[in-house]
Formats: structure tokens, C-alpha cells, sequence
């Protein structure tokens, strides 16, 4: 059975998930480790991508070529963006674009030169069987994460969104920029650093893709306020259930 890539760019996002997996075997991929195992008695490969485009495009190449993997799924965080795209939040992706992305006049802004498209979409089977399983763990946050912290992360009555999501080599950390994204894409749900190239990758070798986010922040002037506390004790924590989740469903 060919196995299944979970990526994530950072290792809070994944640390619950290596944990989880069974018959652990580690190989090196450049500079990159990727994990081996089963879960669920499916097999899986677990790689942390590192931040950003470039890092994301080369992790789901080699994951693609080295494993012959059957899907990609990217989880973690991204910055919410559509109004009522709230801190705590799940986004599932049916469709990435990069914001960033400007060949102008040469081809239409946003548009990636020679592909006549700036939509990338993900599988529409994947996306279905991963919003069915982010639903399933909002109906009950609190089996998955501490009451508390969510209140004191102000985090009330999570939602589970699908649409476009953005990407884009900067973290959106101003009001100023989170507006001016909203007013170019107004369709846009959320913006994070990799989906895109992921995106556009596994486009090219035929490769279903598909992504969750969670809000984190709303892009704005607090976005760095307790990041580093939401990812370890929210994100992470979601990221875990999403996955596990999901391939119980399978």
C-alpha cells in the first residue's frame, strides 16, 4: 500500500502527529527528515516542510518522487482573512492561489507564467473527507483541547470554513495588509506561506492535494500575540485530531 504525506511547516504542527505514528523510521531527504509509519493501519509519511514557498515546493517534490506517495495533505496554521474567519477557526482549501505572484505586463497579475491559470484547486474527495472530519472535532472541542485555553485564547464557538486560501512569501502581521488583501481578494478566507506551491506542484505530477489551516490569527496588528502558545496548545492539538480523525474515517 503506498502511503499517504502529511506536511506541516512547523514542528509544533506536527510534534502531536510523529507521536501518534507507529513503527517509526527516519529517513533523510537533503536536509530534510522525513518520518515513516503506519497509523490506523494506513502508511504514512510525515515531513516538515519549513516555512514559505521555495521550502514547501522541494518537500512535496521529494516526498512525491522518493515515496510515490498516494495524496498530500498540508496542515498548521494560517492568518484569517474573510470576516467571520475567526481566531480558532478551521479553513479547508478548495482552491490557492499566490497572492505574491506578479509577472505583469508579461502575464496578468497573480497568474503563474506558462500554466494560464492563478487557481490551483485541491481534490474535491479529499477536501469533502477533511471538512467532514474537521467538523466532526468542532462539534466538540473540548475532547480535543483544554476549555480553558481556548477562553483565554478567545477562542468561541469554532467553525469549520471552505474556500480560498493565499499564500504568499510574508507573514501578514498589519491591519494595513490584511485590508489590502481582502479588498484585491475578496473571496480570499485565509493567508499562510505554502499551500500554493503545494498546490501547484502536486498539480504537476497528478497528485491529489488537499489542506486544513487554523486560525491563528487574523492577520492583523495582534498577530503575533501568544502565536507561539496557540500553535503548541491549539493548532497542534487540532492538527492531531484532523488527521487521525480523518484516517479513522477511511
Amino acid at each position: 500500500m503506498k502511503p499517504v504525506a502529511i506536511m506541516g511547516a512547523m514542528q509544533e504542527e506536527l510534534a502531536g502527529l510523529k507521536q501518534a505514528l507507529q513503527g517509526l523510521h527516519t529517513v533523510k531527504l537533503g536536509s530534510r527528515q522525513v518520518t515513516t509509519g503506519t497509523w490506523h493501519g494506513h502508511p504514512v509519511v510525515l515531513a516538515l516542510s519549513h516555512i514559505g514557498k521555495v521550502a514547501a515546493a522541494t518537500t512535496a517534490t521529494a516526498l512525491i518522487e522518493r515515496f510515490d506517495v498516494t495524496e498530500v495533505i498540508f496542515t498548521g496554521v494560517a492568518g484569517g482573512l474573510a470576516p467571520g474567519v475567526n481566531v480558532g477557526d478551521m479553513v479547508v482549501a478548495t482552491e490557492f492561489l499566490q497572492h505574491d505572484m506578479d509577472a505583469s505586463p508579461l502575464f496578468p497579475p497573480m497568474e503563474v507564467p506558462l500554466y494560464g491559470r492563478a487557481h490551483f484547486p485541491t481534490d474535491v474527495r479529499l477536501t469533502q473527507s477533511l471538512t467532514k472530519a474537521a467538523q466532526d472535532i468542532l462539534k466538540n472541542p473540548g475532547q480535543w483541547l483544554d476549555l480553558d485555553v481556548l477562553h483565554e485564547l478567545h477562542v468561541q464557538s469554532p467553525k469549520v470554513h471552505a474556500g480560498l486560501v493565499v499564500s504568499g512569501d510574508r507573514f501578514v502581521s498589519t491591519s494595513g495588509e490584511s485590508k489590502a488583501l481582502q479588498q484585491r481578494l475578496p473571496k480570499a478566507l485565509a493567508v499562510e506561506m505554502e499551500g500554493a506551491a503545494v498546490a501547484q506542484v502536486c498539480f504537476d505530477y497528478g497528485v491529489p492535494f488537499a489542506a486544513v489551516r487554523t486560525v491563528s490569527d487574523r492577520a492583523d496588528d495582534s498577530a503575533t500575540h501568544d502565536f507561539a502558545r496557540f500553535i503548541h496548545e491549539v493548532a497542534g492539538r487540532y492538527s492531531l485530531a484532523l488527521i487521525g480523525t480523518w484516517l479513522g474515517q477511511r
